[in-house]
């Protein structure tokens, strides 16, 4: 899994050796001066760790565990009484903002970096500003006030267990999604015993596919999670020696500052810095035509726009930390996928492939052949199904070339997950289950926390139980429409992937989209019934989304020495109140701002682009037969599943013949999925990733692999908290979350337009 580094000298002969000083890790090396470039190259006797100039270069899951990540544990208490009530008061916080970015342009994540510096604020608030209990005589006042963490040091686990708690709160987020599609375009709202009973289910069923699996998805030192590793290496600058870290901390809070104060501009004052495009700007006084061909090339900074190329976000709340955590492996894939999004979204639509030309260049709504949208509603019944007369009368549905292909590289690359998985990674999965087995997992992480107890598997088990009945009460007395058999069907299916895409998350630090199967599979099963499609999906995609959360977590956890049994109670209570307060925030949302959310384009601030996805899925699904099937128009996206399967297997001929291809770390499934990630919303900031991913993890890694270790993370993660935290207040305060909004004078900077000038 390595990545190969060129930078590093050789030992050409002749040269002169010296001692150094210890590396980091108290590792004694050896130097060797390069007569010719006078470049410093460092080897280890005792391992083959490359270095430039002093300092590792991190290649692998092994080099993060001995040079990023600290193994250093001091015991403090993890589960205490201000950890609950710090990770109950943000897990509101996260909510509101997790739900804010479903009805956004661009579906971003809540950052988890930007909770855990609120909780540390307050953590240290608490410490410092209440009163010591050494203070008091009494002996019931002094355990009082001992019991309520006042006058004690907030340590680092307590300061992971209050941020897990409010990080949770996406994980309820599938169930809470479909009572928002059933809210806008079926005009019902469920049931108090379906919303109680259904989000409890929902949030909780996939607990035990992460509990079976750890062995294989979390104590390997392969399994990084590298979308974690900022907040990681920020948890322990902020808790270990922080004498020693004051510089770096310093810097910390002045990038934090200016992320904070610069997203001002992006985001409600200079809307164009969110999407910079020259061609835009030259095409501004061409002719519509070649205005409206150069918007749907190089336009993205609105939703639905344009591609995007060549056009250049400086709005930090859509680039994010990530392409400053993600390996290089995982980065060329995705490059290679944005060149054959590029070329295949500009050939279908020109090409007029399925009326493309008829219907908007990128949208998630359904259309008529015509080109207006499609009602929904005039082909569904009283009972949430559809009535096929209906359907004879007003006509299938017509979907974009941009939603047909977003599909078909989901079909494909789910495919490709599996096969890839299998072929590629199959001994390694074994080592890992035998070296858990026998508790020889060689990674330090793993080893140091041997010491605390685990979680019993019987306590996955009793959770998945109550869940399960929970999930078949709904079935069997809600309005889902899905019947009981094919609620289990479901949970086996999402049971059946979920190894599959943890795997490739935890070793490349992204995932697949697995939700189409799901559909797809519905959609066989119950032709006719959208809101069963809609909820078989949920049922199965949340075991697969839980499973890889709450793995994403237990790392953290094993980073961090957090005892498992800690980790499993916080998370189970996070994700439960997290998922009761999604759905309130989503009522409040859906009901402010319906109009615009039922949109087929939507602006630059709200979309309803990703509930028109979930509900576009779900009706044209649920005329699988009809829209898929031997004589549908759609009838590529279903065979894309058989197609993927085949991806990594031509892969692995390849390599077969030619030995030299297993050096490039290509993955399909990555590769497919990037391909048609973003086929709608906001698309500006693709470009400024790509800049980001290359002076992260091309020069800043291999050239200054010093500074990259020290500073890298950490300073993603501050500009990721200080983004976030003025889009949360902007959001509420001007943007509309509340229901008011108040837009700033349009301007140059700010046109009423696209803020790209493009069209």
């Amino acid at each position: 899994m390595a990545e190969h580094n060129s930078d590093v000298s050789q030992n050409p002969k002749g040269t002169a050796v010296t001692e150094q000083p210890d590396s980091p890790r108290d590792h004694k090396v050896d130097s060797v001066i390069n007569e010719k470039t006078g470049e410093v190259s460092v080897e280890s006797p005792q391992d083959d760790t490359e270095y430039v100039k002093g300092h590792p270069v991190i290649r692998n899951g092994l080099d993060v565990s001995k040079f990023i990540v600290s193994t250093r544990d001091d015991g403090d208490p993890a589960f205490t009484f201000r950890s609950i009530v710090l990770g109950t008061a943000f897990t509101a916080l996260s909510s509101v903002i997790t739900m804010l970015y479903v009805f956004k342009p661009y579906q971003a994540q809540v950052s988890a970096t930007f909770l855990q510096l609120l909780v540390f604020v307050f953590g240290q608030a608490w410490a410092l500003f209440t009163p010591s209990p050494e203070k008091f005589k009494s002996k019931w006042i002094r355990n009082t006030l001992r019991f309520l963490n006042f006058g004690q040091s907030f340590g680092i686990k307590e300061h992971v267990v209050s941020a897990l708690i409010a990080s949770c709160g996406n994980n309820g987020l599938s169930g809470v999604e479909v009572y928002a599609v059933e809210r806008l375009f079926y005009s019902t709202s469920v049931s108090a015993t379906t919303a109680v009973l259904g989000t409890f289910s929902i949030s909780l069923v996939g607990f035990v596919i992460a509990g079976v699996l750890r062995p294989l998805i979390v104590y390997p030192a392969e399994m990084v999670y590298w979308s974690t590793l900022p907040q990681v290496v920020l948890y322990q600058n902020l808790h270990f020696d922080t004498r020693a870290n004051r510089g770096r901390l310093i810097k910390f809070g002045w990038a934090l500052l200016a992320s904070a104060v610069w997203e001002f501009f992006p985001a409600y004052i200079v809307t164009w810095f969110s999407g910079i495009s020259i061609f835009c700007l030259a095409s501004m006084h061409a002719p519509e035509h070649t205005r409206t061909v150069f918007s749907k090339v190089f336009g993205g900074a609105s939703s639905n726009e344009g591609l995007g190329i060549l056009n250049f976000s400086l709005d930090w709340q859509y680039i994010q930390s990530t392409y400053l955590s993600l390996p290089l492996k995982q980065q060329l894939n995705t490059w290679i996928g944005y060149v054959i999004f590029y070329a295949v979204m500009l050939g279908l639509y020109y090409g007029n492939a399925w009326n493309a030309l008829r219907l908007p260049f990128m949208s998630t709504s359904l259309f008529h052949s015509n080109g207006t949208r499609y009602d929904t509603s005039s082909i569904m019944n009283n009972h949430g199904t559809i009535d096929f007369e209906k359907v004879d009368s007003v006509g299938l549905p017509y979907m974009t070339s941009s939603t047909v292909w977003g599909y078909l590289t989901e079909s494909l690359a789910i495919g490709a997950l599996i096969t890839h998985v299998l072929i590629f990674y199959s001994k390694d999965m074994w080592l890992a289950l035998k070296q858990a087995h026998s508790r020889t997992q060689p990674d330090p992480h793993y080893q140091g926390m041997l010491k605390y107890k685990e979680a019993p598997m019987w306590w996955y088990f009793v959770l998945f139980v109550l869940a399960f009945f929970a999930g078949l009460i709904v079935n069997i007395k809600g309005q889902t429409t899905l019947p009981a058999w094919e609620y289990i069907v479901s949970l086996i299916l999402g049971a059946f992937i979920a190894p599959f895409s943890c795997i490739l998350y935890g070793l490349y630090g992204t995932g697949v989209g697995t939700n189409l199967i799901s559909k797809m599979i519905a959609g066989a099963l119950h032709p006719g019934r959208p809101l069963a499609n809609l909820y078989f999906a949920s049922w199965s995609h949340q075991v697969i989304l839980l499973a890889v959360n709450l793995a994403n977590w237990l790392k953290v956890g094993q980073y961090t020495k957090i005892p498992p049994r800690v980790m499993f109670l916080t998370q189970v209570y996070g994700t439960l109140l997290g998922a009761f307060l999604n759905y309130a925030v989503m009522t409040t949302i859906v009901s402010s701002q319906r109009e615009i959310l039922l949109d087929p384009i939507g602006n630059n601030v709200w979309s309803g682009s990703y509930v028109q996805s979930l509900n576009t899925n779900a009706i044209t699904w649920a005329l699988a037969k009809e829209m898929y099937g031997i004589h549908g128009q759609y009838i590529i996206v279903p065979l894309g599943l058989v197609i993927g399967l085949a991806m990594p297997v031509l892969h692995w001929g390849v390599i077969k013949v030619f030995p030299r291809v297993a050096k490039w770390e290509i993955n399909t499934a990555i590769i497919l999925t990037y391909a048609g990630l973003i086929y709608f919303g906001n698309t500006s900031w693709i470009w400024s990733t790509i800049v980001v991913g290359v002076f992260s993890q091309v020069w800043l890694r291999r050239r200054l692999p010093g500074v990259y270790n020290k500073y890298n993370y950490l300073i993603g993660a501050a500009l990721d908290g200080g983004s976030q935290l003025i889009i949360f207040i902007l959001s509420f305060a001007v943007l509309g979350a509340s229901g008011s909004q108040v837009p700033f004078p349009t301007w140059w900077g700010n046109p009423s337009g696209n803020p790209d000038h493009c069209l």
